[in-house]
C-alpha cells in the first residue's frame, strides 16, 4: 500500500500529536515514569489506509475487534513489525483464525475460550504461523454484567492459573471496561487492586489495559499501562458495527 489521502494524513497526525501529549500529561500528573503508558490506536471500523497512515506516523500496535475485518487488514498491510491486538469479545470458533494474526488478545474471560486459544496458538506455532505464544489479557468484569463480558473477580484467580499453565499462551495482565453508570475512579481503583493481587501470583502479568478516549487520565492515575483509544484519534466511525 503506497497511496494515502493527504488530508486524512494531516488530520490523523494532528490528532495523534494531541493525544500523545495528553497521555504524557496524564503520566506526569500521576507521578509515573515517562513512557510507562502505551497508546493503542483502536482502528476497528476504519480502513486499512488509516492504519497505513498511522504506521507512517510511527505507530506499530493497532487494536481491532472483529476477526474478519482484522484478517483483511492484516493481509493488506504486510509490515512485519506491526503488532495486532484483538480487543473485542471473542467467540471460541474464531480462536483458530485469531491465533494466526494476533499478538495479544485483551478479552479472555472464560476457561473454554482460553483452552480454544491455547490449542489454536500451539497449532499456529507448529505450523510456523507465529513465532511466540499468544499474549493474553484477562478481561475482568467490574459490574458482573454478563452482557458486557468479563470474568467475575472471584473467578479471576482460577482463570489466571489456566492461562498461566497453557503452553501456547502467555499471561500478560488484565483488561477492563468500567460500567457506564459507575464512578470511574472507584472502578479503576478496584481494577488496580485486582491487578496487584494477580501480580502477587503471576509476576509477569504486568500489563493493565484500561482507559479509553473519555477516561484515559483516570485510568493512568490508577496504573493503566495501555490506553485503548479510538474516537479521540480516529474521529467518528465511518461505518456501523452491524
Amino acid at each position: 500500500m503506497t497511496s494515502v489521502d493527504t488530508n486524512r494524513a494531516a488530520e490523523l497526525s494532528t490528532r495523534l500529536d494531541g493525544l500523545l501529549a495528553r497521555v504524557d500529561a496524564a503520566v506526569a500528573a500521576a507521578g509515573r515514569p515517562a513512557g510507562s503508558v502505551r497508546l493503542l490506536p483502536v482502528t476497528k471500523f476504519f480502513p486499512a489506509t488509516d492504519v497505513e497512515i498511522l504506521y507512517r506516523l510511527g505507530r506499530r500496535e493497532f487494536g481491532e475487534s472483529r476477526e474478519q475485518e482484522a484478517s483483511a487488514k492484516v493481509a493488506e498491510l504486510t509490515h512485519e513489525d506491526v503488532e495486532w491486538h484483538m480487543i473485542g469479545r471473542l467467540q471460541r470458533n474464531k480462536a483458530r483464525a485469531v491465533a494466526r494474526w494476533a499478538h495479544t488478545v485483551h478479552s479472555v474471560d472464560s476457561e473454554r475460550l482460553a483452552t480454544a486459544l491455547d490449542r489454536a496458538a500451539q497449532d499456529a506455532l507448529a505450523a510456523g504461523e507465529r513465532t511466540a505464544p499468544l499474549r493474553v489479557l484477562l478481561q475482568v468484569s467490574l459490574d458482573t454484567d454478563p452482557g458486557r463480558g468479563g470474568v467475575a473477580p472471584a473467578d479471576l484467580p482460577a482463570l489466571a492459573e489456566v492461562v498461566a499453565k497453557a503452553p501456547g499462551l502467555h499471561l500478560a495482565g488484565l483488561m477492563a471496561i468500567p460500567p457506564l453508570d459507575a464512578d470511574t475512579h472507584v472502578s479503576f481503583a478496584n481494577l488496580a487492586t485486582l491487578h496487584t493481587s494477580l501480580m502477587a501470583r503471576h509476576a509477569d502479568a504486568t500489563e493493565l489495559s484500561a482507559g479509553m478516549s473519555g477516561d484515559l487520565e483516570i485510568a493512568v492515575e490508577h496504573g493503566s499501562t495501555c490506553v485503548r483509544v479510538g474516537t479521540a484519534l480516529m474521529g467518528a466511525r465511518p461505518i456501523t458495527s452491524a
